[in-house]
């Protein structure tokens, strides 16, 4: 006879291993079934040929929220990870020559700005103070506390409700600041790490650029999938059993309660309760759908929300150095607006898309040849679903991006050893992203983020939910965040 676990974890990504992990620190026994053949969801790494890339995450933030999950399992994150600041943040280039280094370091940062515009120092710093404002007014219910409701704006101090700035659109706030177009246009940038069109999405994300230009960027020594190797050790340590190759191919529910699954090879594994680390839209449409008309009318009120944007990928091996590039870089367009109006109204890829370039060997050697490069490239591309068709058409947008960049004076198609191309298609094959959707639902709307899924399914006790298409978002940290919500839920409620 089979044992019942206490806790099924169904999906070995960041937030189910966030999840496991505080789980299991609390004395539950706990399984995670991953159905690819390595841990990771969207946190993976390829190898070719003396190449290494890290394929999904780039930019790490909120370290805080890593070390913090270290110390709920008792433990120290320096013993398992280290975190080495990335200076400058990124190199950003523009259509017409500007080049611009972001960095903390306003010795090296004022003068560059004042070279841009007059006044855009004192405007830039009059908005890294506005989004710290932000920060400390969105953070505890946002970002760090249970999914928002409507009355939870209504218990902020009076004096703060004014700020929560959910009633403009990112883009206008800026506008607010007197910028140039050059500091305009990066600031709106950061609705990209939501997944969202900064023209449309409220200002309230604007406390994204917080947690970045105010706080650092990170790189953990070795890439970032050491991430992903440092909780599978901090997990498998706790007593963690992590199962890859084993996909869930549907709930077991007595009465409304969660009591098992049921994998793709037939046998069914008991539990007191399931947390999915699995994208929302696909619990609620193939696990949840044939529950009950409850389940049924939830499924198709997320399914009609508007997912965030996917992204078109290369991975590039390249011959040569480029001096003029760093870590973390960035190619803008000349026309912003119309480049999010393609993704979002026409549903196609940017004509001319900002484009963002990582080379980790500039941080991690080993990376690369010595006479070589790993390029990741990556471009924002609509969610699957329009007239769009990638099987057709990935070469030739491939083409095209390497056409631009050779604008820039990068033209390194002769000096490339290895490309994969990672279409929207293979991001939601291989992650479960529903639509390709890198982000879960966009927030797009002042009502995005009372929209987010709560990581509580109310239609089945014992169900909880973790990962980037949860409350609070998408990306490392808030991923982790999920899982600590999830596993505090589970436990306060009690065994189902």
């Amino acid at each position: 006879m089979n044992s019942i676990w206490d806790v099924i974890v169904v999906g070995a990504g960041v937030g189910g291993l966030s999840a496991a992990i505080r789980l299991a620190a609390a004395g539950l026994r706990v399984l995670v079934l991953e159905q690819n053949d390595l841990p990771g969801g969207k946190l993976t790494q390829r190898f070719h040929n003396g190449y290494r890339w890290d394929c999904g995450p780039s930019v790490i933030t909120m370290r805080g929220v890593l070390e913090d999950l270290f110390a709920a399992a008792g433990r120290r994150m320096e013993d398992y990870l280290s975190l080495q600041p990335v200076v400058p943040y990124t190199r950003y280039f523009y259509p017409d020559g500007t080049r611009l280094d972001i960095s903390g370091d306003l010795s090296h940062l004022s003068p560059q700005l004042e070279r841009l515009a007059k006044r855009d120092l004192e405007g830039y710093l009059k908005f890294l103070a506005y989004a710290a404002r932000l920060y400390r007014v969105v953070a505890p219910t946002f970002i760090y506390g249970e999914p928002p409701r409507l009355g939870n704006l209504f218990k902020q101090p009076l004096g703060d409700i004014r700020y929560l700035d959910g009633w403009r659109t990112m883009s206008y706030a800026i506008r607010g600041f007197g910028l140039s177009p050059y500091l305009h246009q990066l600031l709106c940038r950061f609705a990209t790490y939501v997944g969202s069109d900064p023209f449309r999405a409220p200002a309230t994300l604007n406390v994204i650029a917080h947690v970045e230009l105010n706080e650092g960027v990170w790189y953990p020594v070795g890439g970032i999938y050491r991430i992903m190797e440092a909780l599978l050790r901090l997990a498998q340590e706790l007593g963690v059993q992590i199962e890859c190759g084993r996909a869930v191919r549907q709930l077991e529910i007595v009465d409304g309660v969660i009591r098992g699954v049921v994998c793709a090879d037939g046998t069914v594994e008991r539990t007191r309760s399931v947390v999915a680390n699995v994208d929302v839209n696909v619990v609620h449409d193939a696990w949840l759908s044939g529950h009950d008309a409850r389940a049924r009318d939830r499924a198709r009120q997320l399914q009609s929300y508007e997912p965030s944007c996917s992204g078109f990928i290369m991975l590039l091996g390249v011959r040569g150095y480029h001096p003029q590039l760093l870590h973390h870089n960035i190619f803008f367009s000349s026309d912003y607006q119309r480049e999010f109006r393609e993704i979002f109204r026409e549903g196609v890829p940017p004509t001319e898309p900002t484009i963002y370039v990582a080379i980790t060997s500039r941080s991690t050697p080993q990376d690369a040849p010595s006479d070589a490069e790993n390029w990741f490239v990556l471009v924002n591309a609509p969610s699957l679903g329009g007239t769009w068709n990638w099987e057709v058409e990935a070469e030739r947008y491939a083409n095209r991006i390497l056409e631009r960049l050779a604008m820039y004076g990068l033209d390194v198609r002769s000096r490339i050893a290895v490309r994969y191309i990672v279409t929207p298609v293979e991001i939601a094959r291989t992650t479960g992203a529903w639509r390709g959707a890198l982000y879960g639902a966009a927030s797009n709307s002042p009502w995005a983020a009372f929209r987010r899924p709560h990581n509580r399914v109310a239609e089945v006790r014992g169900l909880y939910l973790a990962g980037g298409s949860v409350h609070p978002g998408g990306g490392v940290p808030l991923a982790i965040l999920s899982g600590r919500l999830a596993s505090r839920m589970l436990i306060e409620d009690g065994p189902a």
